[in-house]
């Protein structure tokens, strides 16, 4: 019964011999490319904190040196034995020269001194956190209430102060519709807005309304801050547009007067030719009678009874007189009325010129202006005015301001 167990004890001991022959028969392989043997592809830290960590190579270390690229600030290493040193302070990142949750890519490499070209160039992420959230806030470059006039720009840029994460989007939104702005989307964009002539209604208070502005930045993990900006628009003239209309009617007014002008002409040769044909008469009759006088002072009777029957002959030229050429109180009436009318339009037109190259008034000149072309229009109705076909303008202001005219016309004193 024992002899079984021998040979297989025998046996055992023979396999752990040849075991042992085989194993001291491999020949050892040498490790010769140069390699980061303990190489870690990721790391983060904590701010306020420091840590190192120790990087090894498969040689020598002495025969070596180490270096960083695009290493952020506080990570260095020991050019001697690759001590990668991390120190994150608070002071950086409120600095902003780093950033929170935002990998850094640097680059490690060692290179053999006595032989260059021996060389590892490897590359590693950094990223650096905080337990203590610091929210991130909007703050437009602008504060407060904002005044702005209609056809004015506004305009102010949207700045954040980045806290632990920053905003990846700002929503916009108003309290009124507005068109024609720039729409903000992210941090440092520019806002910028021109309110139209006829965004302030007639039935808005005080003529001026009121758009608040709200500016919602969000980060990835959906923390919102909220920024208000208040802007009050006044009303205000649109000023290319109403100096258009004091020009038009400005120019209505001196066609207007200048029409007036011309049936103020018309009106007084009438009554020159009126004038003239009863002057003739009163000076016949005036003739008549005197001859009649003088002949009846004569010795001669026939001379006498011709003498007596003149004056009758004066008399009856009166009521010829006032026949064929009456008095033109009308006509004269209606030169008069004509000529203070042109008089008082010129007035206006010089009492209402433009001052600079924005009259605030320019409005309240305009309407006054009108309302009182109209006056005229409406006073001299039944007056037909038409524009003069053979005369100049200058034609007419020479008649029209001449000396006879004005002495003619001219107001008396009472």
């Amino acid at each position: 019964m024992r002899k079984p167990a021998l040979v297989w004890i025998v046996s055992l001991l023979f396999s752990y011999c040849s075991i042992a022959q085989a194993t001291d028969t491999v020949p050892t392989v040498t490790d010769t490319a140069l390699r980061i043997i303990n190489f870690n592809p990721f790391f983060t830290q904590h701010i306020d904190s420091s840590n190192v960590y120790q990087f090894r190579i498969n040689k020598a270390p002495a025969d070596y040196f180490w270096f960083l690229t695009d290493a952020p600030v506080g990570l260095s290493v020991n050019k001697d034995n690759g001590m990668l040193t991390f120190k994150a302070a608070r002071n950086y990142f409120l600095s902003g020269k780093l950033r929170y949750d935002f990998p850094y890519r640097v680059g490690l490499s060692v290179q053999n001194l006595l032989n260059p070209s021996e060389k590892i160039d490897s590359a590693f992420s950094i990223s650096f956190y905080n337990t203590e959230i610091i929210p991130s806030k909007i703050k437009p470059s602008v504060s407060g209430t904002v005044y702005v006039e209609e056809g004015e720009s506004v305009s102010f840029r949207v700045q954040c102060e980045t806290g632990s994460f920053p905003f990846e989007n700002i929503l916009f939104s108003s309290s009124v519709p507005i068109n024609n702005y720039t729409l903000i989307k992210q941090c440092n964009d520019e806002f910028t807005w021109t309110p139209g002539f006829d965004f302030v209604k007639e039935n808005d208070p005080n003529k001026e309304k009121t758009v608040i502005l709200n500016l919602i930045g969000s980060t990835r993990f959906q923390a919102r801050d909220t920024a208000s900006v208040r802007i009050i628009v006044k009303n205000a003239v649109n000023y290319p547009q109403a100096k258009q209309e004091y020009e038009l009617v400005n120019k209505n007014i001196r066609s207007y007067v200048l029409q007036l002008k011309f049936a103020f002409l018309q009106i007084d040769k009438k009554l020159k030719k009126t004038k003239s044909i009863r002057t003739g008469f009163d000076l016949t009759s005036a003739a008549t009678a005197l001859t009649g006088t003088i002949l009846n002072t004569s010795s001669n009777a026939g001379a006498q009874k011709t003498g007596k029957i003149l004056p009758s002959v004066g008399v009856a030229l009166v009521p010829i007189k006032e026949a064929s050429s009456p008095t033109k109180t009308v006509e004269q009436n209606q030169a008069s009325q004509i000529r203070s009318t042109i008089k008082r339009l010129e007035y206006l037109l010089t009492d209402n010129v433009l001052v600079g190259e924005k009259d605030p008034d320019i409005v309240i000149k305009t309407n006054k202006l009108k309302e009182e072309l109209k006056q005229a229009q409406v006073q001299l109705i039944d007056i037909p005015v038409d524009i003069p076909a053979d005369m100049t303008e200058a034609e007419l202001n020479n008649y029209f301001n001449s000396p006879k005219v004005n002495k003619k016309y001219r107001l008396k004193r009472k």
